[in-house]
């Protein structure tokens, strides 16, 4: 179960990232009620500039991924496996959308698998990214899902069960 310390040294973390980086802003923690182990940690974009948000997001979202990434390395290292949180940082929506594009992709691609019976594979994924596509189809009845390769060449694989 994730609770409000857990939450808020994520939260505090994170601020501090920000305040090193030169960017002024709060960050308001979300628990995803479904999910004990989950937080989104939403950043304040309210005085922030337009650059200062792209510059967060990054190009195809890599400097985000990187703040996720640091946030639960850091945040996570002195804990056992078992009771590591994972969480999500969320900026201008970013999050969000990305999500809903990465569920219309896997809908597509879950389709092509299921009238062709060959698997599909997915390139050009975070590590988040597959983590997110992995959770969509864990329930599946008829696909599965795998990562292959190495980093940076990581793969999403999705097939028939």
């Amino acid at each position: 179960m994730i609770d409000v310390e857990t939450i808020d040294l994520g939260k505090d973390w994170l601020e501090e990232l920000l305040y090193l980086m030169g960017i002024d802003a709060l960050v308001s923690p979300l628990k995803i009620e479904e999910d004990d182990r989950s937080c989104w940690l939403v950043i304040d974009k309210t005085n922030l500039t337009p650059k200062q948000i792209q510059i967060l997001i990054g190009e195809k979202g890599h400097a985000i991924d990187a703040i996720q990434y640091l946030t639960n390395t850091l945040v996570n290292m002195d804990c056992d496996r078992n009771s590591q949180k994972a969480y999500t940082v969320e900026i201008d929506g970013y999050r969000y959308q990305r999500q809903e594009e990465l569920f219309q992709m896997v809908e597509r691609v879950a389709q092509q698998v299921r009238s062709t019976g060959k698997e599909k594979e997915i390139k050009n994924l975070s590590s988040a990214e597959r983590r997110q596509i992995h959770s969509f189809l864990e329930n599946s009845k008829d696909l599965q899902t795998e990562s292959r390769g190495q980093e940076p060449d990581r793969r999403l694989i999705i097939r028939l069960r």
